[in-house]
């Protein structure tokens, strides 16, 4: 592909993302076509001395492409431009302009790594992080709060921070690290009471309303009792176990005897 055919198909990608709402259908045509011809222009892993105005064209292809994964909630496909992308943000930051989008999809990677409970992996990425930018910048700072709030049990502020997300594409994650939180608490309500009034379930499983809460109850098996107002929890039948009373007297008076005849 030509250099002037990629110019003019990136271009084309802008004006379908930066359309309200973006057209995601063209978007995701656009960019096979534009990570082919990156492929061949060798631009989607760059390697030695480059045209910089061709790496910046290249790295707001692959970033449009991260936040195009997401708005169209393809996970794995905003871990492949994520991961193109560190060639962009590692190798060639010291001579490419600082990118707008950096920050925010570094951001999104982070929620992402808590969504997947890959809490190791999460301090991993944010020591590559510089930490004045961990303190100052939103993108940064939504992740960091999110992990301490898990960590202390502060879902109530996990779910506020849902509304404080600082781009719409966090919200996503959020929303997703939710459903963890909501199964959590849902293990904890079983085991701990054999039925809740529906409002008060509402509000422990953060809920805005009712039918979302019967949604979640269908799905966890449970009773939902209308008239009374209550959600009976299913419970497993306590295992019971037979105590071998007969055996266990006849070993410990041979164990007592024998004993007696070591003394």
């Amino acid at each position: 592909m030509a250099a002037k055919q990629l110019v003019s198909l990136y271009q084309e990608l802008m004006r379908a993302f930066d359309a309200q709402p973006s057209d995601l259908k063209k978007c995701g045509a656009l960019l096979l076509q534009l990570k082919m011809g990156l492929i061949e222009t060798g631009l989607l892993l760059p390697q030695g001395q480059r045209n910089l105005d061709d790496l910046v064209v290249a790295r707001e292809i692959l970033e449009i492409g991260a936040f195009w994964s997401i708005r169209s909630k393809d996970v794995p496909s905003f871990d492949r431009y994520f991961c193109q992308l560190q060639t962009f943000y590692r190798d060639y930051c010291s001579i490419l302009p600082p990118s707008p989008r950096e920050y925010p999809i570094q951001g999104l990677n982070l929620i992402r790594l808590l969504t997947q409970n890959r809490i190791a992996d999460f301090h991993t990425t944010l020591e590559s992080l510089p930490s004045e930018a961990l303190h100052d910048n939103p993108f940064l700072k939504h992740p960091v709060n999110l992990e301490r709030w898990l960590m202390e049990g502060s879902y109530s502020k996990v779910w506020s921070a849902r509304n404080e997300a600082p781009a719409d594409e966090y919200k996503f994650f959020v929303d997703s690290l939710m459903g963890t939180i909501r199964n959590e608490i849902a293990s904890c309500e079983e085991a701990a009471y054999s039925s809740l009034p529906i409002k008060d379930a509402c509000t422990l499983l953060f809920f805005n309303n009712r039918s979302e809460l019967m949604t979640f109850a269908q799905q966890r098996g449970w009773e939902v009792d209308l008239m009374g107002e209550q959600i009976q929890f299913a419970r497993k039948g306590e295992e019971k176990i037979e105590i071998p009373k007969q055996k266990l007297i006849v070993a410990s008076l041979t164990y007592a005897r024998e004993l007696e005849q070591i003394v």
